[in-house]
This record gives C-alpha cells, structure tokens and sequence, in this order.
C-alpha cells in the first residue's frame, strides 16, 4: 500500500525534473535560498516580460487576479483570513513593520529566545535604547528549544511582548511555538514569530500556534523568489499596531492635516513592491500547498535526520544540531577545517553550503561555545544519493587537508 504521507520515488523524480538547478548543483542550502520550481520561475518572466511589453503600472493591473491569489494561498497556509496578510519585501521587513509599531515604554518588557536572530535582537535593542523598555531573555531547555515552563515563570503585567524564532538559522532545533502561544493568549500579550526558516517546511496554522504575528520570506523552504516576503496580523490587533512607515498605500492623504492608515494588513504595505516576485511567491505557495506541508515536512525530517547520522560518522566532525524536533537543517564543525574554507572547497565541486558564524545568533553560540559553522539545509527534492555523494566530497576535503 502507497503511504500518503511520504513521496514516492517516481513523485521526486518529478519534482527534481520541475527543478532544473538539481541537474547543475547538488544544493544542500535551502535555508538560504532554495532552488524554485520551473512555474514560480515562469510566473516571474512572463510578468517581467509583460512590463516590458504594455508598461509596469498597466501590468500590475493586469495581475491583480494573480496578487489576490497570491494573498488567498497566503491565508490558507496559515488557516487565516486575507485581511490578515500583507505582502513584504523580505522577512526582515516583515517582522520590523509588526515590532516597531507597538508603542514600547520605559517599565515594558520584551520577552526574547536565545535563539532569536540578529536582525531581530538589533531591532530589540535599539527599541530598548529608544524606549527604556528590557529585554529579558527567555531560557532554554538542555535539548535547546525555548524553556516553556521558564517563559511561564517570567510572565507579569510588564511584559509587551514575546519574540520567538521558530527555527533558528543555527541547527535544526524546532521551538515549541503553539507551547508558547498558550502562554501568550493566557496573558493576553502580542506574540511575534519569526517562522523566516519553518514557513514551507511545516504547517502552520496561526489559529494552532496561538501568535498574534507571524513574519517569512518567500526564498527559503517555500523556493519562492528572492525580494518577497509576507507578515500575518491578528485582525482583532491590526488596528492597535501602527506601523513605523507610511505612504500613499498604506494610508490616504484625507486633509491638509490627516490622513487614515488601511484597516486591514495591508497597512504594513508599501506602493511599490516586486510585483512579478509577489506573483511568483503565490506559485510557490500554492506548490507546497498542492504537495502538503505535512508530506513536506515528513521528507525533511527523514532526509535530514540521514545526514547527522552520517555526518556524525565522519571522523574530527561534529554535529550540533539543538532541540528534541528538529527539521531540514544540519549544522557541523570539523577539526581539520573552518566552515569557510568547506563551503568554498564544496562550491568548487558545484556543492552547496552555507556557513553561520556566531554573531547571527550571538547569545545561543555564545551559550553553547559555538564555533563558526557549516549548514547542509536539505529539501523535499534531495535525494539519498545526494547525502552519500556529500558525504563523499567532504572525506575527500579533509582527506586531502590531512
């Protein structure tokens, strides 16, 4: 009997032949930007090449069918109604217009993971300076993820928020966030996350998960295009967020002196936008959604738990990889080599890598000593054969440093 759960092998060989990078690179960093789909691809030129033809501004409305598609497939990946999305430039962008458009004050506290990303903490820090609000950081477990019962005992009138990465871009930890959004929703406080590295490896569902928001990027693991991204926002909290920036999108001039901001999501837009990206971002989404995010992460996690077993196999490296679930990304050190010089001794070899260097997540490297890294990030269209010949070309790499 066919397992519905799992693809088969005719099905993945379908896959990687709608994916034409798997017959140029054997591309093992999809945590930082997958190898799209031939129709995300598709969508992108041929809106690129109708701009060239009738006029960007005309092609845009041309599109319009295409972008409320791409805010439906948006909405039902994350079991939430359109109004709740805006489309983003990147995750970054995404998360900044949700945290900077709460007004933090001098006794507020800002609850944050240790795994939080830097692009996150900065922004925590320099609202802190502006503010006078702390941050307080969340402990963790001895397996790694965010420590629930811990972020219980901090909780008190004064906090403002809670911040949490998901997945964080240091190892293949999984923070318990539905655990996290029952103690927010306990204390009715605004609860951020950071699903930048989750989005298109696993479900999703906001009404699960309990956050308020929710921020992603499109060229992860949904193999979107680069310069997309979207924010989900609670409807029952859009209109007490203001966002940090406006413009002719996000509000309407109404008077010399007035103006009135968007009443749904789309208040955390801007008017110009990649508008071919966010067509293609909609392919994209639809694409995991017509696979399933559940079939997807079942791959990932099968996929990625052969890789640090076999990596764990290869002599003077490490493995270090946190949590008690884990998904498609594996970090490694070696004693022969730094990370830099294995990315770049594997691209060579058209293998690619990624490296995470202890600044990008300073307090959990430096809680856990980390040195720089190597990250192998799988994806559903990875193969088996793909791990060994990995495995191969890094002996061979330290083979040859030996």
């Amino acid at each position: 009997m066919i397992d519905p759960s799992r693809l088969s092998e005719s099905e993945i060989a379908n896959l990687r032949a709608d994916t034409p990078g798997t017959g140029h690179v054997l591309h093992f960093n999809n945590a930082g930007a997958a190898l799209p789909p031939k129709a995300v691809v598709d969508a992108q030129v041929r809106h690129i090449r109708r701009e060239s033809e009738i006029g960007g501004y005309e092609a845009k409305d041309e599109a319009e069918g295409q972008l409320q598609h791409t805010y439906r497939a948006i909405a039902t990946m994350l079991d939430c109604e359109t109004d709740e999305i805006a489309l983003m430039q990147n995750a970054t962008r995404a998360w900044d217009m949700a945290f900077y458009g709460f007004p933090f004050e001098a006794d507020d506290r800002i609850l944050i993971s240790r795994s939080a990303y830097a692009s996150n903490y900065i922004a925590a820090l320099q609202i802190a300076e502006q503010s006078g609000a702390t941050i307080d950081v969340i402990p963790s477990t001895e397996s790694g993820s965010v420590d629930v019962e811990g972020l219980e005992a901090m909780m008190d009138e004064r906090v403002a928020m809670i911040a949490l990465t998901h997945v964080p871009t240091n190892g293949g930890l999984v923070n318990p966030a539905a655990e996290v959004g029952a103690v927010a929703r306990r204390w009715e406080v605004p609860y951020l996350l950071d699903a930048c590295q989750s989005a298109g490896q696993m479900p999703l569902d906001v009404n699960h998960i309990g956050c308020t928001m929710l921020s992603a990027t499109g060229r992860k693991y949904l193999r979107g295009p680069r310069g997309t991204g979207f924010l989900y926002v609670d409807d029952a909290w859009i209109e007490r967020i203001t966002p940090p920036l406006l413009d002719l999108h996000a509000a309407t001039w109404t008077g010399p002196d007035s103006y009135e901001i968007r009443p749904d999501a789309t208040r955390f837009e801007t008017f110009e936008t990649y508008v071919g990206g966010m067509v293609g971002l909609g392919v994209a989404v639809q694409y995991a959604l017509d696979l399933g995010l559940e079939v997807i992460y079942t791959r990932l996690q099968e996929l990625s738990s052969s890789l640090r077993r076999r990596l764990s196999e290869v002599d003077g490296v490490t493995v270090h990889d946190a949590g008690v679930e884990r998904c498609g990304i594996t970090t490694f050190s070696s004693e022969q080599l730094d990370a830099e010089t294995i990315k770049a001794q594997l691209r060579a070899r058209d293998v690619n890598v990624s490296v995470s260097s202890s600044p990008s997540t300073l307090l959990d490297a430096t809680a856990r000593n980390l040195p720089t890294l190597v990250r192998a990030s799988v994806h559903y269209y990875n193969t088996y054969d793909e791990i060994d010949a990995f495995i191969d070309h890094l002996h061979a790499i330290l083979r040859d440093r030996s």
